[in-house]
């Protein structure tokens, strides 16, 4: 395994072969207070680079954006919903298309409430991660090694976690009901832009 870290940008010559793994680090979890701090990404091929943006970054990033916004390139994430809305306010793109090990999860694995990424890669594939940095200070001048560890792990294992989960849905029967929830979730992280975080727009309140 190797964690390869760059500043503001994927550099010239980085290829990634199928399916990416993606996840965000930012100073809070509000998209529209907390700026985008750190994009990781893995093909599961035992490598790992992590894209830093400081605090004057404009976010430009032409071949990070480029690659997120592949329309033929998959991209796995574990809790879409809020990695799509930061990229979406601070990148601009929708990187799709999508799969959440997360949703995923609820809807195959409803004997239990954990649904955490440490929580699936532990019953799921027999790892432990440490989730210690998981409130670090990810605008801090230096992103240490045991940050970069941790911001690795995030994408280490979906490839791994989609396969097992895909099972599940197959077997359960819900695969097309996972896809549909996978499309609807750039609407979803729009609705949280846009100031629904937290109501189901959908409920019937009387």
């Amino acid at each position: 395994m190797s964690i390869h870290f760059h500043e503001e940008d994927l550099p010239e010559g980085v290829t990634f072969d199928g399916p990416i793994a993606v996840d965000t680090e930012a100073m809070g979890l509000m998209p529209g207070r907390d700026r985008l701090c750190l994009v990781q990404l893995s093909d599961g091929n035992g490598e790992e680079h992590l894209v830093r943006f400081g605090p004057g970054s404009d976010y430009s990033a032409p071949r990070l954006k480029a690659l997120l916004a592949d329309p033929q390139r998959l991209k796995l994430y574990h809790f879409a919903r809020f990695d799509l809305a930061i990229m979406i306010r601070y990148l601009g793109i929708v990187a799709g298309p999508i799969y959440c090990t997360r949703t995923a999860s609820r809807l195959v694995r409803t004997y239990t409430d954990r649904h955490g990424l440490k929580d699936l890669v532990r019953e799921l594939l027999g790892q432990e991660i440490s989730k210690q940095q998981q409130t670090s200070d990810w605008g801090a001048s230096e992103i240490n090694d045991a940050q970069r560890e941790y911001a690795a792990s995030d994408v280490r294992y979906l490839h791994q976690l989609k396969a097992k989960l895909d099972e599940r849905l197959q077997r359960e029967n819900r695969v097309e009901l996972a896809q549909g929830c996978f499309d609807f979730l750039p609407h979803r992280a729009l609705l949280d832009i846009a100031g629904w975080p937290d109501q189901d727009i959908f409920a019937h309140d009387g």
